[in-house]
């Protein structure tokens, strides 16, 4: 029966009722719908009610009356209507009505007989119900009395202790359709099956069916028997290692180890606890059984418990609550970075992607850009806006690949690598893990901790990444890995080609005045214990600041200027009375140098080039753009060629190609093809403390010597970047936002380019772009009549037609 139905089987239905039969009473009758079971003719069940229209019936009837008693098709429906209801219901008579606990009632009703429910007349205050003959089929009487004799035959084998009811039916002499509404009231059966017979008007059938029902509940019984002695006999064994246990902790208490042996229970409750792999489980097994068999005093007893307590505290099964909602991530990127619309744009389609395909497993995003630019912050931002715990991990200066795979045990003083380390911080396998530096990363002879990360940041290897310390097999594919660096160049292939490279350049002018503003400033007041209104600094100040205490594409030497004038207007608040009003000071343009000093850079570029031989190039630096001045002279002498500066020697041989192709270019360039016969020539690139080398200075070296030999100088306001050939080609290079950028931070404002470079002139700041001339050369003569402030007629008639289509906004001279 159903949960709440209980059934009786009492001495009225032991007697035969082929021929017993009820009147149906006048229509309507009361009716009562039950949630879950069935009331079968010639049973007695006690029904709980708690409906108010159910109530209402309780208090209507009396004990005799007849009522309906109906099976709904689904429990969760509260007002059924005649669709809900099967359509045979059982007529029976009310025993007794007691009143239940508060708003219940309890009816014990038995059932008479199958009638058809043809139509609900009534609902309130109950329901009543139209009834209608159900007849009942016999078919072939002999089949059903052998059926009815079969099952009487099964019921008689029954074990009593298993059905009781069952075994005592076996004896009575019920007609075959009783004796199967009987067997099946007594069987417990779901509401499906009960629906079945109560619905099952042929005879025959329904023996057949309860006979089937009946054969499915003695192999349940039968394997549920089986089950109970397997479990005794494991209880058995359980209760003998209990036991074991026991006297083991008694023997420990004499010989003074109990503390150690509650730590080895304690430890082995945390890791029944936690769903373990079951390579890891069998691990466990085993080290525990070892931990429990040796003493404290062994050296080996530490080691045990150190890779055990490791084991419980790795996130084997414990994930945070993430928040994959993109518009809060784009709104905490938002309020947390100014700018860099661009890496934000690609860390939400990385996050969103992984929202939408929940296995995916893509590249690791790699944020690539000088310091001070917000790298590590973006990684922290994401981890906020996801619900992500975030860790750290910093790889500069490593050098030992047991940095990232951990020690072996074997070792004295062994540990777990640094990525595991980090996930048993985070307590979540599903962690923002930002891996900082990894350009840092160096050789040694202890192994290639670049060459350990490939595993860890491949999302094909990483779900079964192996520490030498655990040795055993732990899942990082929900780790979303974050990298940082400051240059790609320091990384191998291998490792390249598992990340996703996103570049960050740096910061516009306007940009730092405005994050200076939002972030910096606002920090930095609060950290000194200054109020809102204690300090203004207008933005002609912070644009003086920029322009001429810092020199960077981050904001972080920005940062240490703020933070001295915030330090000193923090000792002119402390000594002031503390009754005195605190005023609000206000620091314009005029009064940086009062807390800061005489200014660190100037715009040197003007200087440079008063006479002919000196050239802006632009460089590209681990800290974003720079510029680089590239001087030339000559002297009396044998043409010899000097070269000063720590230069590298793809330089140098800029340095020797530029002098080839100012040879043999010289008569159209208007230099004295003799000129190195009694001449030397000396180039050099101050700064000569710090190394140079790469191709970006060819055509500077080229701009430089042609216009030392020609006596023509090159335009203050010009800079240029490029590689240069034999024939005077001029050949892309990388780093162009970079370097434009540096030349807009020095007052800059004419850029030579080479011609190929046009792709990347999208990536500079629209804001850059409309105040800069953006020069884009194909060859050296494009390059000299864009640099030098005289040119020769022949120059000037090679380089007239531009290299593009007016139709594409780009020529040979500038960016329309």
């Amino acid at each position: 029966m159903g949960v709440g139905l209980t059934v009786t089987v009492t001495d009225t239905l032991f007697v035969a009722m082929s021929t017993k039969t009820t009147e149906l009473p006048i229509s309507p009758i009361p009716l009562l719908p039950l949630r879950s079971g069935a009331l079968f003719p010639e049973t007695i069940i006690t029904i709980p009610v708690g409906r108010p229209a159910s109530l209402a019936l309780a208090r209507s009837v009396e004990p005799g009356d007849l009522i309906a008693v109906a099976m709904q098709r689904d429990a969760k429906v509260a007002d059924p209507g005649i669709a809900d209801l099967l359509p045979i219901v059982t007529l029976a008579r009310v025993r007794s009505v007691a009143p239940g606990r508060p708003g219940r009632a309890q009816l014990v009703v038995a059932g008479l007989r199958r009638a058809r429910l043809s139509a609900l007349v009534a609902a309130r205050p109950f329901w009543k119900g139209q009834l209608a003959e159900a007849e009942e089929t016999v078919g072939d009487v002999q089949r059903v009395r052998a059926l009815a004799t079969l099952l009487a035959e099964k019921i008689e084998g029954l074990d009593a202790r298993n059905a009781p009811d069952l075994s005592k039916l076996g004896e009575t002499a019920l007609a075959g359709g009783a004796l199967a509404d009987v067997v099946a009231a007594a069987l417990d059966l779901g509401a499906e099956q009960e629906g079945q017979v109560l619905l099952e008007l042929d005879v025959g059938q329904r023996l057949e069916l309860v006979i089937r029902l009946l054969d499915e509940m003695r192999s349940i019984s039968e394997l549920k028997g089986r089950l109970a002695e397997q479990v005794s006999g494991e209880l058995s064994k359980a209760q003998r290692e209990a036991f074991l246990r026991q006297q083991l902790k008694a023997i420990q208490r004499e010989l003074g180890e109990e503390d150690e042996t509650s730590e080895a229970s304690a430890l082995r409750e945390r890791l029944d606890a936690i769903e373990l792999p079951e390579q890891a489980r069998r691990a466990v097994e085993r080290e525990l059984r070892r931990l429990e068999q040796i003493g404290p005093q062994q050296a080996e007893h530490h080691v045990i418990k150190s890779y055990l307590e490791l084991i419980a505290d790795l996130p084997w099964d414990k994930r945070a609550d993430v928040s994959l909602d993109i518009d809060a991530v784009s709104a905490k990127l938002d309020e947390d970075h100014h700018g860099l619309d661009d890496v934000k744009k690609r860390v939400l389609e990385h996050l969103a992607v992984r929202k939408l395909a929940e296995s995916h497993r893509g590249a690791v995003l790699c944020l690539a850009g000088p310091p001070g630019v917000g790298k590590t912050s973006l990684g922290r931002s994401v981890a906020e806006a996801t619900g992500r715990p975030f860790v750290r991990v910093s790889l500069g200066g490593v050098r030992d690949e047991a940095e990232i795979r951990g020690h072996r045990r074997t070792y004295v003083g062994a540990l777990p690598g640094r990525i595991l380390s980090g996930l048993r911080r985070a307590g979540a396998k599903n962690a923002v893990m930002l891996l900082d530096e990894v350009d840092k990363l160096s050789d040694g002879w202890r192994g290639s901790p670049e060459a350990a990360l490939l595993e860890v940041l491949d999302p094909e290897q990483n779900a079964t990444f192996t520490d030498h310390y655990l040795e055993l097999d732990f899942d990082l594919s929900e780790v979303l890995f974050i990298c940082t660096a400051n240059t790609l160049d320091r990384l191998s292939a291998p490792l390249r080609d598992r990340l996703e490279v996103i570049e960050i350049e740096g910061y516009t002018h306007d940009d730092k005045v405005a994050i200076a503003r939002r972030y910096l400033l606002p920090k930095q007041l609060e950290r000194h214990g200054l109020g809102e209104d204690a300090l203004r600094i207008d933005d002609a100040a912070l644009a003086r600041i920029i322009a001429e205490h810092t020199r960077e594409a981050g904001v972080r030497q920005l940062e240490r200027e703020l933070t001295r004038i915030c330090r000193a207007v923090t000792l002119e608040v402390a000594r002031q009375p503390s009754e005195a009003k605190l005023e609000t000071r206000h620091v314009g343009a005029d009064e940086v140098a009062k807390y800061l000093g005489t200014p660190r850079f100037e715009a040197a570029h003007v200087e440079r080039a008063v006479k002919p031989g000196v050239a802006t190039g632009l460089a590209w630096t681990p800290v974003g753009g720079d510029l680089l001045y590239i001087e030339s002279s000559r002297m009396p002498g044998k043409g010899r060629l000097e070269i000063t500066g720590q230069l590298g020697d793809v330089m140098k041989e800029s340095a020797r190609a530029a002098l080839t192709y100012v040879r043999s270019n010289a008569e159209l360039l208007g230099v004295d093809p003799a000129f190195l016969e009694a001449q030397d020539l000396h180039i050099h690139v101050p700064a000569g403390a710090i190394p140079k080398d790469g191709p970006s200075a060819g055509v500077t070296i080229f701009t430089a010597l042609t216009s030392l030999l020609s006596e023509r100088r090159v335009r203050s306001d010009t800079a240029m970047t490029g590689e240069c050939t034999l024939r005077g080609r001029v050949l892309p290079v990388g780093g162009i936002k970079a370097k434009v950028l540096a030349a807009h931070r020095s007052g800059v404002r004419r850029v030579v380019l080479p011609e190929r470079n046009a792709r990347d002139l999208d990536e500079i700041p629209s804001a850059v772009r409309d105040e800069m001339e953006l020069i884009l050369a194909a060859d050296m003569s494009d390059v000299l009549a864009a640099a030098l402030e005289d040119v020769p007629p022949a120059l000037a008639v090679a380089t007239v037609a531009p290299t593009h289509d007016a139709a594409d906004g780009v020529s040979a001279f500038g960016v329309s």
